[in-house]
């Protein structure tokens, strides 16, 4: 008898990790850039109705070219979240005159960034500065995500940075402002556990996304990754015991059932879903989703909807 009664146990923790890691995957939201939504033939096809794309706003792009985008997505239904880089904007004027393109265009929520430029445009040094600036509640934005680095970030360290998602739970608090946070991607799901950890009580019920590499080649994994300032992550993944079959390609699935695990093992996690950076091209990455998540009837539209008030 205690034999059978393991066996289900067992058999149940299965049943609710594939639940669990098709919840996730069927919530996931996806980054593309301009050039791939303007490009990409039959995108319907790619990815259903609601599903969150963000788009970037490249150091060496038009901002026309992200709000251009933006608005094919909402042609065919999806939801576009712009990056909003705050290095990138020359004066306050200007950082207001994309906000109201972005709200007349029909975009309703965004991701707000410091941007990955160095140098510092105008006069907003880092997204403190744009709250702190008051642009923001000029307009009715749906929703605000932030961004957050599990494996550390080379300009601060992790007590400020928790701090800093402090002060912006805070502020989404005051304002009544629905907030979330994304992650850059990482390919240690012990980093990524253990930064969870620490955030303790900081961001009460805001929830978070992690970010990871869609499916790719390795090596246009590592160049990605050394760019993005995460090439110790990925090299330490390298390093792993059964790391031989990733010279050959990488999939996020170890990832995903790691999380799957933390998640069964901590139900009040704040962690909600996954987003993905397509390296490996958008289609690559559309299709992982669709092997991955199940039913997607009755998901969409519910990303990024959780409020802090």
């Amino acid at each position: 008898m205690k034999l059978a009664s393991e066996k289900q146990v067992v058999s149940r923790r299965d049943a609710e990790a594939a639940e669990r890691l098709r919840a996730l995957v069927r919530s996931a939201s996806i980054e593309a850039t301009p050039r791939q939504i303007l490009t990409v033939e039959h995108l319907p096809d790619l990815m259903p109705a609601g599903t969150c794309v963000y788009v970037p706003f490249l150091p060496k792009g038009r901002f026309g070219d992200t709000l251009e985008a933006c608005q094919r997505l909402i042609d065919v239904g999806m939801q576009p979240i712009p990056h909003v880089p705050a290095r990138m904007a020359e004066s306050r004027g200007q950082m207001r005159d994309w906000l109201a393109r972005m709200t007349e265009s029909g975009v309703d929520r965004l991701l707000l960034i410091a941007g990955d430029s160095d140098a510092i445009a105008g006069p907003f040094p880092d997204t403190l500065a744009v709250l702190e600036s008051g642009l923001l509640a000029e307009f009715r934005f749906h929703g605000i995500g932030v961004a957050a680095h599990p494996d550390g970030h080379p300009m601060a360290d992790r007590a400020t940075l928790i701090q800093a998602l402090g002060i912006k739970r805070e502020y989404a608090r005051t304002t009544s402002t629905r907030l979330w946070v994304v992650t850059q991607f990482s390919f240690d799901p012990n980093a990524v556990i253990d930064w969870l950890q620490s955030l303790g009580t900081i961001l009460e019920e805001v929830p978070v996304y992690i970010g990871m590499a869609g499916p790719t080649r390795v090596k246009t994994l590592m160049a990605y990754a050394a760019q993005c300032g995460v090439g110790a992550s990925a090299r330490l993944m390298l390093r792993r015991p059964g790391s031989a079959r990733l010279l050959r390609a990488w999939t996020p699935d170890a990832m995903v059932r790691a999380l799957v695990r933390y998640c069964l093992d901590n139900p009040d996690t704040l962690l909600r879903g996954i987003h993905l950076f397509p390296f490996g091209g958008l289609r690559q990455s559309a299709q992982w989703i669709q092997e991955h998540n199940g039913s997607v009837e009755g998901q969409r539209g519910q990303f990024h909807e959780s409020s802090v008030q």
